[in-house]
Formats: C-alpha cells, structure tokens, sequence
C-alpha cells in the first residue's frame, strides 16, 4: 500500500466567455465536483488546493504555467485536472520535468482538432512522464464527447503504463452528469 499523497492541487477545465463572466455561474475551480474533491482530500489529511486560472475561457499556456508554478509540487503531490486542466498538466509535467506521486486525468481533453486552444495544446505527450509519476489514471465516460475520447485515446497511447477507468453514463463528469457535486470514484483513485 503506498502512502498518501502529502498535497494535492486540482485543475479544472476551459468553458465559453458567457459561462466565465456569468453571475449565474460559479468560478471554475468552485465548480462541479473540484470543492467537493477538495473537502475529501481536506478530511484525509491532504492540502488540497484549487487554483483559479487565468483567462479560462481563452487559455494561454504561460498564464495558466505561471499560476501552477506558484505551488509545491514534487513527489508527494496529487495531481488532477479535468478536461482542459488534464491537457494542461501533462505539457506542464512532461515541459518541467517535475516529479509527483499521481496523475488523474478526469475526461481529458487536448483539443486533438485545434479548434479552440490555439497553441495551448502545442506539445507533444512525454512519454517518459510515466517515469517521474508514480501512477497515472485516465477517467473517461464512453459517452463524452468525440473530441474528449479521441485525446483520451491518444493519451492512453503516448503512456501505455496508465490506469484507464471507463465509465458508460457519466458523460463529462459535470455535476449535471453525475448527477451532483459528489464524485466518489475519483475519491477512490485520488486516495486508494
């Protein structure tokens, strides 16, 4: 049994500009399942942070690499994006060369077609990554979008050492798919 991670930062994913300057909605990282993983990883004992990041609805990859840069990560941490957030952490691992305990890639997406990310996604997966990460987990839900099973396909080929766990109904893993704020499977990877 491996120890617990000692700190964990969590990275949500982009969305449009109606979604990021709406009233109605909350900031991203107080979004969908990220507090509610955050306040497990709390009652476990792990430092659990979630960062706001910059200009989500049109990232740029130093932004969003300068707001990373400002936590302690090492082989102790916890590492989880979803969506875009996943994209950006595996250039943000394989770029920095950095160690960390776990990886999980919560509906990862790259945006394999460059429709709307420009340049973020302008790297290529290291797969030496698996090396300086002690295990790597990929959630992906056959019901996600094309764009999302297509970058969690090349993911799983770039690192053929990660951990898939397919689910058939959770599409996106939104509050809206899941059907609240909970997300006890990732509970269940992010700890076990």
């Amino acid at each position: 049994m491996t120890a617990p991670p000692r700190n964990a930062v969590i990275v949500h994913g982009t969305c449009d500009r109606a979604e990021y300057f709406g009233p109605q909605y909350p900031s991203l990282s107080n979004s969908h399942w990220l507090p509610w993983i955050r306040k497990e990883l709390l009652s476990a004992g792990v430092h659990a942070q979630t960062p706001e990041m910059p200009q989500a609805y049109e990232p740029v990859y130093p932004l969003w690499k300068r707001e990373l840069d400002r936590f302690d990560v090492d082989d102790g941490t916890l590492l989880i994006g979803h969506s875009c957030g996943a994209g950006f952490l595996l250039r943000w691992l394989g770029e920095t060369r950095v160690r960390a305990a776990k990886l999980i890639l919560v509906a990862p997406w790259i945006d394999p077609e460059r429709e709307r990310t420009r340049d973020f996604f302008d790297f290529a997966i290291d797969p030496a990554l698996g090396q300086r990460v002690r295990a790597v987990h990929l959630m992906v839900s056959s019901d996600d979008h094309p764009s999302v099973l297509r970058s969690a396909d090349a993911i799983a080929a770039a690192l053929p050492g990660l951990v898939r766990h397919r689910f058939e109904t959770l599409g996106h893993f939104t509050a809206a798919d899941l059907g609240g704020d909970a997300f006890p499977q990732l509970r269940e990877i992010a700890l076990g």
